[in-house]
Parts: C-alpha cells; structure tokens; sequence
C-alpha cells in the first residue's frame, strides 16, 4: 500500500466517515418530557444504523482501499471506487429521508424533531457524498492528500544527484569514462568516424536549470527518440529530476537513471 497515493477527496472521505461515526453514538430524536423514556441512538435502530451509519462508513473504507491497493479486486463486477461512490450516495440519500421521518418505528404518539445523531449524520453523509463524488471530477480534490517530500537542492546539471528513496538512481559512467555522444578511438589512438547523424531533436532552452519535480497523477514518459509507446511511467509521491526543457515537455530521469519525455507538465509540483 502507498499511502501517499491518497488524494485530497480521499482525506474528505476519511473526516467524514469519522463524523458519522462519531453521531451514530447521539440522540437520533429530539423530545422533552418523560414521555420520551430511554432517548434512543442509531444503534437502537438497525434499519437506521445500516441504512446510514455503518453504510458510509463502509462507503469510505471502499474508496480509500481503492486508491491504496495496487490492483483493488472488483466487488460484483464494479471497481471498488465506484461501488464505494455510488454507496456514499445511498447513504446521503438515506439520512434526508431519515431527517424528515425522524421517529421512524418509534413507538407512541409523539411526533419528536430529529435529534443531534442524525442531523450531524446527515451532515457527514452529504460531505461524504461531495467528497467521494468531488474526487472524481474536481482538480483540486484529485491533488495528492501528502506532498512528495521535499528533496534536497538539485545537483549541478551534469553532477551526480543524490540517491534513496524518490531520487533518481546516479548515473554510471560507461567503460572507460567513455561519454555519450564522445567517438570512440580507434585501434592505434585514431578517432573512429562518426556514423550517420542521428534525427535532428529540438534544443534544450539554454538557461535551462535542472529541478526535483512530482506528477499529481501517474503519467507516462516517452522515449527521446519520439517512440509513440512508453518507457516508463512517473508515479505521484516521488521526486524526478528534470534535466532539460524539450519543447513544452521535460526531460525527466527515474529512480534507475532512464530518461524520456514527459509530454504533459500541467500541474507537477517543483521542488
């Protein structure tokens, strides 16, 4: 599990099933008077507790499980995210109709407001439901709940940058010192010829600074020779490095010091 898969919608869930947890234990009725006895919560009720309570709360589990596991299973056929979602929105639906029908089976001929358990459920089912919805279609719910940790300042372009966790591996220099692009000598001190010119790429932008960047989302990186499959894909919750600006995409470099393009850049987070 990468917990720093989570997203912000993720974090909304999560308050929220707290929250209904929290107003399955108070008054679901609001009377005064001896009359009302014994004042009853959601677990004196088991439709109400099902139908609301424990529903979101089992809503939530369902998402962030989704977005934690590397492959979630699907549950009758539907992923578990959007089983999840649609629960979350059962459960918001539930709690109006409970709010308008406080008493539900309870016995007597009082007619009692609804109490402090189930408006504060019905509270914590509709920001369930936003959140659980929300982190499917709004931006700013879908931005990663944990930054990436701030790494150290960048090496110098052409330096070793540091390794561990969320750094790109160092680079290794080939046999011999030997760098790329560099002709090889010949048997006897002479260079070697150079061989046909490679397709032409476009140019670094020169003031170019290399920086630690992470993705919101997993994206793809493409080969530098404009290969249409990927080479890689750049998961959220690490550092990269950006070693030259291609165009509108980056020149990134991974953990074991391959190199591709990253074509979209809306939205990473610099270090």
């Amino acid at each position: 599990m990468n917990i720093r898969s989570l997203t912000r919608g993720d974090g909304v869930v999560i308050g929220a099933a707290v929250l209904l947890f929290i107003a399955s234990f108070l008054d679901t009725i609001d009377c005064s008077g001896a009359l009302c006895g014994d004042v009853p919560n959601a677990w004196d009720n088991g439709s109400l507790l099902l139908g609301v309570y424990l529903a979101g709360i089992i809503s939530a589990v369902l998402i962030v499980l989704s977005h934690l596991l590397p492959r979630p299973p699907k549950l009758l056929g539907i992923e578990l995210g959007h089983f999840g979602i649609a629960l979350a929105i059962f459960t918001a639906w539930s709690g109006l109709g409970a709010i308008f029908d406080p008493a539900g089976s309870f016995n007597g001929e009082l007619d009692p407001d609804a109490g402090t358990g189930l408006i504060l459920g019905f509270v914590a089912a509709l920001v369930l439901a936003a959140g659980a919805v929300g982190g499917q279609l709004v931006p700013a719910l879908k931005a990663p709940l944990l930054g990436a940790p701030r790494p150290a300042a960048p090496a110098p372009y052409g330096g070793q940058p540091q390794s561990g966790y969320g750094y790109p591996g160092a680079q290794q220099q080939p046999y011999g010192g030997q760098q790329p692009g560099q002709s090889q000598p010949s048997y006897g001190g002479q260079p070697a010829q150079p061989g046909p010119a490679a397709a032409p790429q476009p140019a670094p932008a020169a003031d170019f600074a290399p920086f630690w960047f992470a993705v919101p989302v997993a994206r793809p990186l493409y080969g530098e020779d404009g290969s249409p499959t990927p080479i890689a894909e750049l998961a959220p919750g690490t550092w990269y490095l950006a070693v030259e600006q291609r165009g509108s995409g980056l020149i990134a470099q991974t953990q074991d010091g391959r190199r591709g393009v990253l074509q979209d850049t809306s939205g990473i987070q610099r270090g």
